[in-house]
Protein backbone atom coordinates (compact mmCIF):
# COMPACT_ATOMS: atom_id res chain seq x y z
CA UNK A 1 0.00 0.00 0.00
CA UNK A 2 1.67 3.51 -1.23
CA UNK A 3 1.31 5.80 1.36
CA UNK A 4 0.27 8.87 -1.34
CA UNK A 5 -1.16 12.21 -0.55
CA UNK A 6 -3.68 13.66 -2.69
CA UNK A 7 -1.31 15.20 -5.47
CA UNK A 8 0.71 12.11 -6.10
CA UNK A 9 0.48 13.23 -9.49
CA UNK A 10 3.58 14.61 -11.51
CA UNK A 11 4.77 17.62 -10.27
CA UNK A 12 6.35 20.46 -11.82
CA UNK A 13 10.03 20.81 -10.84
CA UNK A 14 11.43 23.02 -8.32
CA UNK A 15 14.75 24.98 -7.61
CA UNK A 16 16.55 25.78 -4.60
CA UNK A 17 16.94 29.60 -3.89
CA UNK A 18 18.63 29.13 -0.31
CA UNK A 19 20.95 26.26 1.30
CA UNK A 20 21.61 26.53 5.37
CA UNK A 21 23.19 23.78 6.21
CA UNK A 22 21.07 20.52 6.09
CA UNK A 23 18.08 23.08 5.53
CA UNK A 24 17.22 24.12 2.45
CA UNK A 25 14.73 26.50 0.29
CA UNK A 26 13.20 25.73 -2.46
CA UNK A 27 10.45 27.84 -4.68
CA UNK A 28 8.49 27.36 -7.72
CA UNK A 29 7.54 23.85 -5.94
CA UNK A 30 3.86 22.38 -5.41
CA UNK A 31 4.55 20.56 -2.28
CA UNK A 32 2.26 19.73 1.01
CA UNK A 33 3.42 19.33 4.76
CA UNK A 34 6.06 15.92 5.00
CA UNK A 35 6.61 15.27 1.55
CA UNK A 36 9.28 13.80 0.08
CA UNK A 37 11.31 15.61 -2.07
CA UNK A 38 14.86 14.65 -3.85
CA UNK A 39 16.84 17.61 -4.10
CA UNK A 40 19.77 18.79 -6.35
CA UNK A 41 21.16 17.41 -9.31
CA UNK A 42 22.02 14.06 -6.89
CA UNK A 43 18.83 13.90 -5.84
CA UNK A 44 19.59 13.71 -1.95
CA UNK A 45 16.43 12.61 -0.12
CA UNK A 46 14.67 15.15 1.68
CA UNK A 47 11.56 16.41 3.55
CA UNK A 48 9.17 18.99 3.84
CA UNK A 49 8.92 20.62 7.39
CA UNK A 50 7.61 24.27 6.54
CA UNK A 51 5.60 26.10 3.55
CA UNK A 52 6.01 29.80 3.97
CA UNK A 53 4.30 31.55 1.06
CA UNK A 54 5.87 30.38 -1.92
CA UNK A 55 9.20 29.47 -0.34
CA UNK A 56 9.54 25.40 0.83
CA UNK A 57 11.81 24.52 3.29
CA UNK A 58 13.51 21.28 3.24
CA UNK A 59 15.12 19.48 5.67
CA UNK A 60 17.56 17.30 3.78
CA UNK A 61 18.24 13.60 5.53
CA UNK A 62 21.92 13.65 3.49
CA UNK A 63 25.21 16.00 3.92
CA UNK A 64 24.77 19.09 1.47
CA UNK A 65 28.12 20.15 0.94
CA UNK A 66 28.90 21.26 -2.80
CA UNK A 67 24.62 21.85 -3.72
CA UNK A 68 24.29 25.59 -4.63
CA UNK A 69 21.43 27.65 -5.34
CA UNK A 70 19.78 26.65 -8.95
CA UNK A 71 19.31 23.36 -8.56
CA UNK A 72 16.35 21.41 -9.32
CA UNK A 73 14.11 20.20 -6.81
CA UNK A 74 11.20 17.65 -6.92
CA UNK A 75 8.39 16.13 -5.13
CA UNK A 76 8.19 12.42 -4.56
CA UNK A 77 4.31 13.41 -3.68
CA UNK A 78 4.74 10.71 -0.43
CA UNK A 79 5.49 10.77 3.16
CA UNK A 80 8.76 9.83 4.77
CA UNK A 81 7.74 5.72 5.53
CA UNK A 82 8.68 2.54 6.10
CA UNK A 83 8.18 -0.66 4.26
CA UNK A 84 7.35 -3.03 6.63
CA UNK A 85 6.92 -7.07 5.84
CA UNK A 86 9.07 -10.31 5.91
CA UNK A 87 12.77 -9.65 6.30
CA UNK A 88 13.04 -6.92 8.97
CA UNK A 89 14.14 -8.83 11.65
CA UNK A 90 18.09 -9.39 11.75
CA UNK A 91 18.86 -5.95 9.66
CA UNK A 92 20.81 -3.15 10.33
CA UNK A 93 19.28 0.05 9.28
CA UNK A 94 20.60 3.72 8.85
CA UNK A 95 17.77 6.53 10.36
CA UNK A 96 15.86 6.53 7.10
CA UNK A 97 15.81 2.69 6.66
CA UNK A 98 18.34 2.34 4.14
CA UNK A 99 20.05 -1.26 4.28
CA UNK A 100 23.25 -0.46 5.77
CA UNK A 101 24.76 -4.02 4.32
CA UNK A 102 23.25 -3.19 1.07
CA UNK A 103 24.91 0.05 0.74
CA UNK A 104 28.63 -1.21 1.58
CA UNK A 105 28.09 -4.23 -0.92
CA UNK A 106 27.30 -1.11 -3.51
CA UNK A 107 30.32 1.26 -2.27
CA UNK A 108 32.03 -0.08 0.70
CA UNK A 109 32.39 1.35 4.26
CA UNK A 110 31.68 4.86 2.60
CA UNK A 111 28.42 5.89 2.21
CA UNK A 112 28.01 8.18 -0.73
CA UNK A 113 25.38 10.61 -1.10
CA UNK A 114 22.27 10.28 -3.15
CA UNK A 115 22.07 6.52 -3.11
CA UNK A 116 19.03 4.45 -1.91
CA UNK A 117 18.26 1.42 -1.12
CA UNK A 118 15.10 -0.40 -0.25
CA UNK A 119 14.20 -1.12 3.40
CA UNK A 120 13.27 -4.87 2.30
CA UNK A 121 14.33 -7.57 -0.20
CA UNK A 122 12.40 -7.40 -2.95
CA UNK A 123 13.95 -10.35 -4.93
CA UNK A 124 13.99 -12.99 -1.56
CA UNK A 125 11.20 -15.35 -2.07
CA UNK A 126 9.16 -16.03 1.31
CA UNK A 127 7.05 -19.48 1.82
CA UNK A 128 3.94 -18.06 2.38
CA UNK A 129 0.96 -20.02 4.40
CA UNK A 130 -2.53 -18.61 4.21
CA UNK A 131 -4.77 -18.34 7.78
CA UNK A 132 -7.75 -16.75 5.65
CA UNK A 133 -9.57 -18.77 2.82
CA UNK A 134 -11.99 -17.95 0.07
CA UNK A 135 -15.66 -16.35 1.30
CA UNK A 136 -14.07 -15.20 4.59
CA UNK A 137 -14.83 -11.52 5.70
CA UNK A 138 -11.76 -9.29 6.31
CA UNK A 139 -10.83 -5.98 8.04
CA UNK A 140 -8.04 -4.03 8.41
CA UNK A 141 -4.90 -5.57 10.52
CA UNK A 142 -6.78 -9.20 9.72
CA UNK A 143 -4.14 -11.61 9.63
CA UNK A 144 -3.91 -13.17 5.89
CA UNK A 145 -1.71 -15.83 6.57
CA UNK A 146 2.29 -16.33 8.65
CA UNK A 147 5.86 -16.78 6.93
CA UNK A 148 8.47 -18.09 8.80
CA UNK A 149 10.30 -15.10 9.08
CA UNK A 150 13.73 -16.42 11.76
CA UNK A 151 12.21 -18.03 14.91
CA UNK A 152 9.85 -15.62 14.71
CA UNK A 153 6.52 -16.24 12.76
CA UNK A 154 5.81 -12.72 10.65
CA UNK A 155 2.07 -12.18 10.17
CA UNK A 156 0.96 -10.93 7.31
CA UNK A 157 -1.83 -8.42 7.81
CA UNK A 158 -4.33 -6.37 5.83
CA UNK A 159 -3.24 -2.59 6.47
CA UNK A 160 -4.57 -0.31 8.47
CA UNK A 161 -7.54 1.73 7.52
CA UNK A 162 -8.32 -0.52 4.90
CA UNK A 163 -12.04 -1.41 4.26
CA UNK A 164 -13.73 -4.35 5.19
CA UNK A 165 -14.10 -7.19 2.28
CA UNK A 166 -14.45 -10.77 1.29
CA UNK A 167 -11.29 -12.59 0.46
CA UNK A 168 -12.27 -13.84 -3.57
CA UNK A 169 -8.17 -15.58 -3.91
CA UNK A 170 -5.80 -16.36 -1.42
CA UNK A 171 -3.10 -19.24 -2.01
CA UNK A 172 0.42 -20.73 -0.34
CA UNK A 173 3.71 -20.80 -1.66
CA UNK A 174 7.14 -18.91 -2.42
CA UNK A 175 6.41 -15.41 -3.20
CA UNK A 176 8.62 -11.93 -3.15
CA UNK A 177 7.35 -8.94 -0.85
CA UNK A 178 5.35 -7.45 -3.82
CA UNK A 179 3.82 -10.18 -5.24
CA UNK A 180 0.33 -10.36 -5.20
CA UNK A 181 -1.16 -12.40 -2.54
CA UNK A 182 -4.58 -12.33 -1.74
CA UNK A 183 -7.21 -10.85 -3.76
CA UNK A 184 -10.69 -9.62 -2.31
CA UNK A 185 -14.12 -9.81 -4.43
CA UNK A 186 -13.74 -5.89 -4.94
CA UNK A 187 -10.83 -6.10 -7.09
CA UNK A 188 -8.43 -4.96 -4.05
CA UNK A 189 -4.59 -6.80 -4.42
CA UNK A 190 -2.25 -7.18 -1.43
CA UNK A 191 1.28 -8.21 -1.42
CA UNK A 192 3.15 -8.95 1.89
CA UNK A 193 4.83 -5.84 2.16
CA UNK A 194 3.22 -2.30 3.63
CA UNK A 195 4.41 1.20 3.61
CA UNK A 196 3.59 2.96 6.73
CA UNK A 197 4.16 7.27 7.15
CA UNK A 198 6.62 6.96 10.17
CA UNK A 199 5.23 9.81 12.05
CA UNK A 200 1.29 8.53 12.13
CA UNK A 201 1.20 6.07 14.84
CA UNK A 202 -0.17 3.04 13.59
CA UNK A 203 -4.35 2.71 14.94
CA UNK A 204 -5.39 -0.22 17.24
CA UNK A 205 -8.78 -0.72 18.90
CA UNK A 206 -7.75 0.16 22.43
CA UNK A 207 -4.84 0.65 25.04
CA UNK A 208 -4.80 -1.04 28.08
CA UNK A 209 -3.63 -0.65 31.27
CA UNK A 210 0.05 -2.30 32.12
CA UNK A 211 -0.15 -5.32 34.46
CA UNK A 212 2.82 -7.35 33.62
CA UNK A 213 6.15 -6.85 34.10
CA UNK A 214 9.34 -6.76 31.05
CA UNK A 215 11.64 -9.25 32.85
CA UNK A 216 15.17 -7.65 32.57
CA UNK A 217 17.25 -10.43 34.61
CA UNK A 218 18.82 -6.94 36.10
CA UNK A 219 18.24 -7.25 40.34
CA UNK A 220 18.11 -3.27 40.46
CA UNK A 221 15.36 -2.98 37.71
CA UNK A 222 13.04 -6.28 38.49
CA UNK A 223 13.39 -5.87 42.00
CA UNK A 224 13.04 -2.10 43.08
CA UNK A 225 12.12 -0.12 39.96
CA UNK A 226 10.33 -2.54 37.74
CA UNK A 227 8.63 -1.41 34.36
CA UNK A 228 5.79 -3.13 32.64
CA UNK A 229 5.02 -4.45 29.01
CA UNK A 230 4.25 -1.22 27.55
CA UNK A 231 5.35 1.04 30.01
CA UNK A 232 8.04 3.91 29.25
CA UNK A 233 11.70 4.36 31.29
CA UNK A 234 14.24 6.94 30.88
CA UNK A 235 18.03 6.36 31.68
CA UNK A 236 19.91 9.56 32.30
CA UNK A 237 23.08 9.26 33.24
CA UNK A 238 26.69 11.45 32.14
CA UNK A 239 29.61 9.97 30.33
CA UNK A 240 31.17 6.31 31.55
CA UNK A 241 28.01 5.68 33.57
CA UNK A 242 26.71 2.74 31.41
CA UNK A 243 23.58 3.67 29.85
CA UNK A 244 24.81 1.83 26.94
CA UNK A 245 26.09 -1.39 28.42
CA UNK A 246 22.48 -1.22 30.58
CA UNK A 247 20.58 -1.12 27.46
CA UNK A 248 22.37 -4.29 25.71
CA UNK A 249 21.72 -6.08 28.55
CA UNK A 250 18.13 -4.68 28.39
CA UNK A 251 17.71 -5.97 24.46
CA UNK A 252 19.98 -9.22 25.53
CA UNK A 253 17.75 -10.17 28.30
CA UNK A 254 14.20 -8.77 28.71
CA UNK A 255 11.19 -11.20 27.77
CA UNK A 256 10.36 -8.92 25.35
CA UNK A 257 10.30 -11.28 22.20
CA UNK A 258 11.04 -8.67 19.57
CA UNK A 259 14.19 -6.00 20.32
CA UNK A 260 14.45 -2.44 18.36
CA UNK A 261 17.40 -1.13 19.14
CA UNK A 262 18.11 3.05 17.83
CA UNK A 263 21.87 4.23 18.03
CA UNK A 264 20.84 7.96 18.09
CA UNK A 265 23.52 9.75 17.53
CA UNK A 266 25.86 8.11 19.15
CA UNK A 267 29.75 8.01 18.90
CA UNK A 268 30.85 6.24 16.15
CA UNK A 269 33.31 3.53 17.87
CA UNK A 270 30.04 2.79 20.18
CA UNK A 271 27.84 1.98 17.52
CA UNK A 272 30.50 0.21 16.26
CA UNK A 273 30.49 -2.16 19.08
CA UNK A 274 26.97 -2.65 19.39
CA UNK A 275 26.92 -3.81 15.22
CA UNK A 276 30.26 -6.26 15.86
CA UNK A 277 29.00 -7.48 19.05
CA UNK A 278 25.01 -7.91 18.35
CA UNK A 279 25.09 -10.81 15.52
CA UNK A 280 27.18 -12.91 17.74
CA UNK A 281 25.26 -12.05 21.17
CA UNK A 282 23.40 -15.64 21.64
CA UNK A 283 19.58 -15.54 22.67
CA UNK A 284 19.38 -17.24 25.68
CA UNK A 285 15.60 -18.39 25.08
CA UNK A 286 16.41 -20.16 21.76
CA UNK A 287 20.16 -20.87 21.56
CA UNK A 288 20.33 -18.84 18.55
CA UNK A 289 21.74 -15.43 17.25
CA UNK A 290 19.89 -12.66 19.48
CA UNK A 291 19.97 -10.31 15.89
CA UNK A 292 17.19 -13.28 14.96
CA UNK A 293 14.98 -11.20 16.52
CA UNK A 294 16.41 -7.72 16.41
CA UNK A 295 16.52 -4.85 14.25
CA UNK A 296 19.24 -2.69 14.41
CA UNK A 297 18.89 0.79 13.62
CA UNK A 298 22.50 3.36 13.25
CA UNK A 299 22.62 6.74 13.14
CA UNK A 300 25.96 7.58 14.30
CA UNK A 301 26.88 11.51 15.07
CA UNK A 302 29.11 12.24 12.13
CA UNK A 303 25.62 11.16 9.99
CA UNK A 304 23.35 14.20 8.67
CA UNK A 305 21.55 15.50 11.83
CA UNK A 306 18.28 15.58 10.10
CA UNK A 307 18.03 11.86 9.76
CA UNK A 308 18.92 11.02 13.25
CA UNK A 309 15.76 13.25 14.03
CA UNK A 310 13.78 10.61 11.58
CA UNK A 311 15.45 7.69 13.30
CA UNK A 312 13.51 7.03 16.40
CA UNK A 313 10.46 7.59 14.14
CA UNK A 314 11.54 4.50 11.69
CA UNK A 315 12.26 2.86 15.16
CA UNK A 316 8.64 3.05 16.70
CA UNK A 317 6.99 2.47 13.20
CA UNK A 318 8.89 -0.77 12.90
CA UNK A 319 7.96 -1.70 16.92
CA UNK A 320 4.13 -0.69 16.06
CA UNK A 321 4.51 -3.36 13.08
CA UNK A 322 5.27 -6.60 14.92
CA UNK A 323 3.10 -5.39 18.26
CA UNK A 324 0.13 -5.27 15.86
CA UNK A 325 1.05 -9.14 15.24
CA UNK A 326 0.85 -9.82 19.19
CA UNK A 327 4.08 -9.33 20.19
CA UNK A 328 5.92 -7.75 23.06
CA UNK A 329 8.32 -5.33 21.74
CA UNK A 330 11.16 -3.45 23.53
CA UNK A 331 12.73 -0.15 22.52
CA UNK A 332 15.58 0.84 22.90
CA UNK A 333 16.92 4.97 22.17
CA UNK A 334 19.78 5.91 22.86
CA UNK A 335 19.90 8.62 23.38
CA UNK A 336 17.09 10.67 23.09
CA UNK A 337 19.30 13.79 24.25
CA UNK A 338 21.35 13.52 20.13
CA UNK A 339 17.84 13.34 19.01
CA UNK A 340 16.96 16.65 20.93
CA UNK A 341 19.87 18.10 19.74
CA UNK A 342 18.89 17.36 16.18
CA UNK A 343 15.94 19.22 16.63
CA UNK A 344 18.21 21.96 18.42
CA UNK A 345 19.91 22.57 14.88
CA UNK A 346 17.57 22.35 12.68
CA UNK A 347 15.20 24.39 14.75
CA UNK A 348 17.97 27.20 14.54
CA UNK A 349 18.74 27.21 11.06
CA UNK A 350 15.08 27.59 10.41
CA UNK A 351 15.49 30.96 12.37
CA UNK A 352 12.74 29.49 15.20
CA UNK A 353 12.12 31.01 18.64
CA UNK A 354 14.51 29.34 21.09
CA UNK A 355 13.27 27.94 24.18
CA UNK A 356 15.43 26.59 27.58
CA UNK A 357 19.14 26.36 26.54
CA UNK A 358 18.32 27.05 22.63
CA UNK A 359 15.96 23.78 22.49
CA UNK A 360 12.88 24.44 20.43
CA UNK A 361 9.72 25.29 22.36
CA UNK A 362 8.11 21.92 21.07
CA UNK A 363 10.66 19.30 22.15
CA UNK A 364 7.94 18.50 25.43
CA UNK A 365 5.49 17.91 22.06
CA UNK A 366 7.58 15.98 20.26
CA UNK A 367 9.12 13.68 23.60
CA UNK A 368 5.43 12.99 24.64
CA UNK A 369 4.53 12.30 21.07
CA UNK A 370 7.01 9.88 21.30
CA UNK A 371 6.88 8.20 23.93
CA UNK A 372 3.14 8.53 23.97
CA UNK A 373 2.91 5.51 21.22
CA UNK A 374 4.20 2.94 23.68
CA UNK A 375 1.58 0.83 25.34
CA UNK A 376 -0.21 -2.54 25.84
CA UNK A 377 -2.87 -2.89 23.39
CA UNK A 378 -5.62 -4.32 22.23
CA UNK A 379 -4.88 -4.71 18.20
CA UNK A 380 -7.45 -4.16 15.23
CA UNK A 381 -6.96 -8.27 14.81
CA UNK A 382 -7.82 -8.78 18.49
CA UNK A 383 -4.37 -9.80 20.02
CA UNK A 384 -2.54 -8.53 22.95
CA UNK A 385 0.95 -6.78 21.57
CA UNK A 386 2.96 -4.62 23.50
CA UNK A 387 5.73 -1.45 22.60
CA UNK A 388 7.71 -0.82 25.65
CA UNK A 389 9.96 2.12 25.12
CA UNK A 390 13.26 2.73 27.16
CA UNK A 391 15.47 5.98 26.18
CA UNK A 392 18.58 6.91 27.44
CA UNK A 393 19.23 11.04 27.85
CA UNK A 394 22.77 11.89 28.19
CA UNK A 395 22.90 15.22 30.23
CA UNK A 396 25.95 17.53 29.99
CA UNK A 397 27.99 16.94 32.29
CA UNK A 398 25.32 15.04 34.65
CA UNK A 399 23.17 17.61 35.18
CA UNK A 400 19.20 16.53 35.51
CA UNK A 401 18.11 19.86 35.69
CA UNK A 402 18.13 20.54 31.88
CA UNK A 403 15.66 20.35 29.53
CA UNK A 404 15.67 17.06 27.93
CA UNK A 405 15.94 14.86 31.16
CA UNK A 406 13.25 17.34 32.97
CA UNK A 407 10.38 16.99 30.13
CA UNK A 408 10.97 13.04 29.42
CA UNK A 409 10.79 13.01 33.28
CA UNK A 410 7.04 14.17 33.08
CA UNK A 411 6.46 11.85 30.63
CA UNK A 412 8.19 8.19 31.52
CA UNK A 413 6.92 6.53 34.69
CA UNK A 414 10.24 4.71 35.45
CA UNK A 415 13.34 6.46 36.04
CA UNK A 416 16.83 5.08 36.87
CA UNK A 417 19.14 7.30 37.12
CA UNK A 418 22.85 6.31 36.52
CA UNK A 419 25.24 8.10 38.89
CA UNK A 420 29.23 8.61 37.86
CA UNK A 421 29.93 7.95 41.39
CA UNK A 422 28.48 4.96 41.57
CA UNK A 423 30.78 3.77 37.97
CA UNK A 424 33.88 5.43 39.89
CA UNK A 425 33.30 3.10 42.54
CA UNK A 426 33.20 0.40 40.32
CA UNK A 427 29.58 -0.73 41.59
CA UNK A 428 27.47 -1.60 38.57
CA UNK A 429 24.87 -1.23 37.11
CA UNK A 430 25.66 2.41 38.59
CA UNK A 431 21.55 3.19 39.08
CA UNK A 432 21.46 5.38 42.37
CA UNK A 433 18.47 3.67 44.24
CA UNK A 434 17.80 7.02 46.24
CA UNK A 435 16.85 8.79 42.43
CA UNK A 436 15.13 6.39 40.75
CA UNK A 437 11.61 5.65 40.52
CA UNK A 438 9.07 3.43 39.27
CA UNK A 439 5.02 4.28 39.02
CA UNK A 440 4.44 0.85 38.62
CA UNK A 441 4.87 -0.83 41.80
CA UNK A 442 1.05 -0.61 42.43
CA UNK A 443 -0.73 -1.96 39.09
CA UNK A 444 2.04 -4.94 39.19
CA UNK A 445 1.30 -5.92 42.64
CA UNK A 446 -1.00 -8.73 41.56
CA UNK A 447 1.37 -10.03 39.44
CA UNK A 448 4.57 -9.82 42.02
CA UNK A 449 1.83 -11.76 44.81
CA UNK A 450 0.89 -14.44 42.21
CA UNK A 451 4.79 -15.42 40.82
CA UNK A 452 7.21 -14.74 42.54
CA UNK A 453 5.95 -15.34 46.44
CA UNK A 454 3.00 -13.04 48.57
CA UNK A 455 6.35 -11.69 50.80
CA UNK A 456 7.41 -9.95 47.59
CA UNK A 457 6.02 -6.89 47.88
CA UNK A 458 6.51 -6.22 51.61
CA UNK A 459 10.29 -7.31 51.44
CA UNK A 460 11.22 -5.17 48.54
CA UNK A 461 9.67 -2.31 51.01
CA UNK A 462 11.82 -3.15 53.72
CA UNK A 463 14.92 -3.54 51.22
CA UNK A 464 14.08 0.30 50.27
CA UNK A 465 13.69 1.48 53.97
CA UNK A 466 16.97 0.19 54.89
CA UNK A 467 18.57 1.61 52.08
CA UNK A 468 17.23 4.86 53.03
CA UNK A 469 17.54 4.60 56.94
CA UNK A 470 21.69 3.92 55.36
CA UNK A 471 21.79 7.59 53.54
CA UNK A 472 20.43 9.34 56.39
CA UNK A 473 23.41 7.24 58.75
CA UNK A 474 26.24 8.06 56.43
CA UNK A 475 25.75 11.80 56.91
CA UNK A 476 26.65 11.11 60.88
CA UNK A 477 29.03 8.41 59.90
CA UNK A 478 31.24 10.65 57.80
CA UNK A 479 31.22 13.03 61.03
CA UNK A 480 31.67 10.86 63.96
CA UNK A 481 32.32 7.74 62.71
CA UNK A 482 30.08 4.51 62.81
CA UNK A 483 31.30 3.58 66.10
CA UNK A 484 28.67 6.46 68.16
CA UNK A 485 25.90 5.41 66.61
CA UNK A 486 23.40 3.13 68.46
CA UNK A 487 24.20 -0.66 68.11
CA UNK A 488 20.92 -1.24 66.00
CA UNK A 489 21.62 1.56 63.54
CA UNK A 490 25.20 -0.44 63.39
CA UNK A 491 23.94 -3.69 62.15
CA UNK A 492 21.42 -1.26 59.89
CA UNK A 493 24.90 -0.38 58.42
CA UNK A 494 26.12 -3.76 57.80
CA UNK A 495 22.40 -4.73 56.29
CA UNK A 496 22.57 -1.97 53.99
CA UNK A 497 25.87 -3.06 52.46
CA UNK A 498 24.87 -6.44 52.15
CA UNK A 499 21.55 -4.94 49.94
CA UNK A 500 23.93 -3.44 47.70
CA UNK A 501 26.64 -5.46 47.28
CA UNK A 502 24.91 -8.90 47.08
CA UNK A 503 21.69 -7.67 45.49
CA UNK A 504 22.02 -4.39 43.63
CA UNK A 505 25.43 -5.32 42.44
CA UNK A 506 25.55 -7.40 39.14
CA UNK A 507 28.06 -8.48 37.04
CA UNK A 508 27.05 -8.30 33.47
CA UNK A 509 29.97 -10.10 31.93
CA UNK A 510 29.62 -13.34 34.34
CA UNK A 511 28.08 -16.21 32.58
CA UNK A 512 25.15 -16.94 35.78
CA UNK A 513 25.41 -13.87 37.25
CA UNK A 514 24.33 -11.47 34.01
CA UNK A 515 20.87 -12.78 34.31
CA UNK A 516 18.88 -13.43 37.39
CA UNK A 517 15.03 -14.73 37.47
CA UNK A 518 12.83 -13.41 40.30
CA UNK A 519 12.94 -16.88 42.45
CA UNK A 520 16.61 -16.10 42.56
CA UNK A 521 16.24 -12.38 43.69
CA UNK A 522 13.52 -13.53 46.09
CA UNK A 523 15.71 -15.99 47.56
CA UNK A 524 18.72 -13.43 48.11
CA UNK A 525 16.92 -10.79 48.81
CA UNK A 526 14.74 -13.23 51.94
CA UNK A 527 18.36 -14.16 52.98
CA UNK A 528 19.18 -11.34 53.78
CA UNK A 529 16.28 -10.46 55.42
CA UNK A 530 17.11 -13.51 57.65
CA UNK A 531 20.25 -12.07 58.42
CA UNK A 532 18.90 -8.49 59.43
CA UNK A 533 16.11 -10.17 61.48
CA UNK A 534 19.35 -12.75 63.61
CA UNK A 535 20.89 -9.73 63.73
CA UNK A 536 18.46 -7.90 65.07
CA UNK A 537 17.12 -9.91 67.75
CA UNK A 538 21.34 -10.95 68.63
CA UNK A 539 21.62 -7.16 69.59
CA UNK A 540 18.59 -7.33 71.81
CA UNK A 541 20.13 -10.47 73.76
CA UNK A 542 23.69 -8.79 73.82
CA UNK A 543 25.52 -9.85 70.94
CA UNK A 544 27.58 -6.12 69.88
CA UNK A 545 27.59 -5.08 66.57
CA UNK A 546 31.17 -6.29 65.89
CA UNK A 547 30.34 -10.08 67.22
CA UNK A 548 27.62 -9.87 64.59
CA UNK A 549 30.24 -8.88 62.18
CA UNK A 550 32.23 -11.77 62.42
CA UNK A 551 29.49 -14.14 61.35
CA UNK A 552 30.93 -16.30 58.90
CA UNK A 553 28.05 -17.40 56.51
CA UNK A 554 27.11 -13.86 55.84
CA UNK A 555 30.46 -13.96 53.60
CA UNK A 556 29.56 -17.01 51.63
CA UNK A 557 26.00 -15.39 50.66
CA UNK A 558 27.82 -13.05 47.51
CA UNK A 559 28.59 -16.51 46.01
CA UNK A 560 25.22 -17.32 45.50
CA UNK A 561 25.31 -14.98 42.56
CA UNK A 562 27.62 -16.81 40.49
CA UNK A 563 26.10 -20.02 41.38
CA UNK A 564 23.18 -21.31 38.84
CA UNK A 565 21.42 -24.33 40.96
CA UNK A 566 22.10 -22.53 43.86
CA UNK A 567 19.40 -23.66 46.29
CA UNK A 568 21.14 -26.27 48.13
CA UNK A 569 24.18 -23.87 48.66
CA UNK A 570 22.06 -21.07 49.67
CA UNK A 571 20.26 -23.66 52.48
CA UNK A 572 23.39 -24.83 53.91
CA UNK A 573 24.39 -20.74 54.09
CA UNK A 574 21.61 -20.13 55.94
CA UNK A 575 21.31 -23.29 58.09
CA UNK A 576 24.81 -22.15 59.48
CA UNK A 577 23.76 -18.55 59.82
CA UNK A 578 20.99 -19.63 62.34
CA UNK A 579 23.64 -22.17 63.92
CA UNK A 580 26.41 -19.44 64.28
CA UNK A 581 24.16 -16.78 65.38
CA UNK A 582 22.71 -19.35 68.34
CA UNK A 583 26.23 -19.66 69.69
CA UNK A 584 26.88 -16.04 69.61
CA UNK A 585 23.29 -15.87 71.95
CA UNK A 586 24.33 -18.46 73.98
CA UNK A 587 27.62 -16.89 74.88
CA UNK A 588 25.95 -13.60 75.60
Amino acid sequence: MEVKTKHAKEQKQGVLKRIAGPVVTAVNLDAHMYDVVKVGKEELMGEVIKIQGDNIIIQVYEDTSGIRPGEPVSNTGLSLAVELGPGLLTSIYDGIQRPLSVLVDKMGNFIERGVTAPGLSHEKKWTFKPLVKSGDKIEAGAILGEVQETNIVHKVMLPPKEKPGVVKTIKSGDYTVDEIICILEDGREYPMIQRWPVRIPRPVKEKMNPTIPLITGQRILDGLFPIAKGGTAAIPGPFGSGKTVTQQQLAKWSDAEIVVYIGCGERGNEMTEVLTEFPHLEDPKTGKPLMERTVLIANTSNMPVAAREASVYTGITIAEYYRDMGYDVSLMADSTSRWAEAMREISSRLEEMPGEEGYPAYLAARLSEFYERAGLVRTLNGARGSVTVIGAVSPPGGDFSEPVTQNTLRIVKVFWALDAKLSQRRHFPAINWLNSYSLYLESLHDYYDKEVSPDWNKIRSWAMEVLQKEAELQEIVQLVGSDALPESEQVTIEVARMIREIFLQQNAYDAVDTFCDMKKQYDLMKAIKLFADLAYSAQIAGVSPTQINTVKAKNELPQIKFIKDYKSDLAKIEKQMDEEFNSLRSAA
